[in-house]
């Protein structure tokens, strides 16, 4: 065990020499997905303009935007692995090796906050926040529109410059501390960590204007401007297709092996 500890050192100190110390390990950490996120955000960009030739310079501007939000979100969303590896090699060096980090416990809450907190512009551009929806999704969408207008106004932007102005004082006192992790012997440097208040603040700022020009796109059209998709899940879009057909009119085909009782409409089950 104390060979297998050793052969960790002798990989993990000359990095941390590379770097100045572990103690500024949070600093590199969020430093690093730069190149990333920015040959992502060109990739989102790309694919959505490349999707329709006749988007007009307005749908162009909400594309590039809702592409830096993804390109961020997608980007720091690595950190849910780098988590589980730190996790994982925690409870790994405590009960195995005898030998618990000075760094693990800082690292996982850095981490995580800044998984949750980078995430928060990119599921606005994919409208994937929570919502009571039961009578919002029974409205048109001229009236979804007005009222998530409204509530932007009176709401959202109220609350996401009070956090960003809260969050610059917040972050810049600990800069000037130079302000050190108090929860762990090591004490890796957190200001860089607190200064995320203010960046995720505004980038929902920008984010909520993009929001705003849909809102008023739909006023306008009557439709949803269309936005980026990923992945979704099944059950979602068997909905949306089922709901789609019976706006059409479509009837939809019986299942095999089904009796259909003489007065029960064809597609009720």
């Amino acid at each position: 065990m104390q060979f297998l500890s050793q052969l960790v050192d002798l990989v993990l100190d000359p990095l941390f020499n590379l770097i100045g110390g572990p103690k500024q390990l949070p600093l590199y950490l969020f430093l690093a997905p730069i190149p990333i996120l920015l040959w992502l955000f060109w990739a989102e960009f790309r694919a959505a303009v490349g999707r329709s030739s006749d988007l007009s310079l307005g749908e162009r501007a909400i594309y590039l935007v809702d592409g830096f939000s993804s390109a961020i979100g997608k980007t720091y969303g690595w950190c849910i692995v780098i988590l589980t590896f730190t996790t994982s090699y925690e409870v790994f060096s405590r009960y195995v090796f005898r030998a618990p980090t000075e760094w693990a416990f800082d690292a996982s809450y850095m981490l995580y906050g800044t998984l949750f907190m980078m995430g928060g512009a990119y599921t606005l551009a994919r409208n994937g926040h929570v919502r009571g929806d039961f009578i919002y999704r029974a409205w048109p969408p001229r009236k979804q529109a007005t009222v998530d207008f409204v509530l932007y106004i009176l709401f959202f932007f109220p609350g996401m410059l009070a956090f960003v102005y809260a969050g610059f004082g917040f972050a810049e006192l600990s800069r000037r501390m130079n302000e050190h992790s108090s929860a762990s012997p090591n004490g890796p440097i957190v200001w860089p960590f607190k200064w995320l208040i203010t960046i995720v603040g505004c980038l929902m700022v920008i984010q909520g204007i993009v929001e705003l020009f849909r809102c008023l796109i739909c006023i306008r059209t009557g439709e949803w401007p269309k936005r980026l998709h990923d992945v979704e899940e099944l059950e979602k879009v068997i909905l949306e297709e089922a709901e789609q057909q019976k706006a059409e009119g479509v009837v939809q085909p019986e299942l095999p092996g089904v009796v259909m009782h003489p007065d029960q409409p064809k597609g009720a089950a």
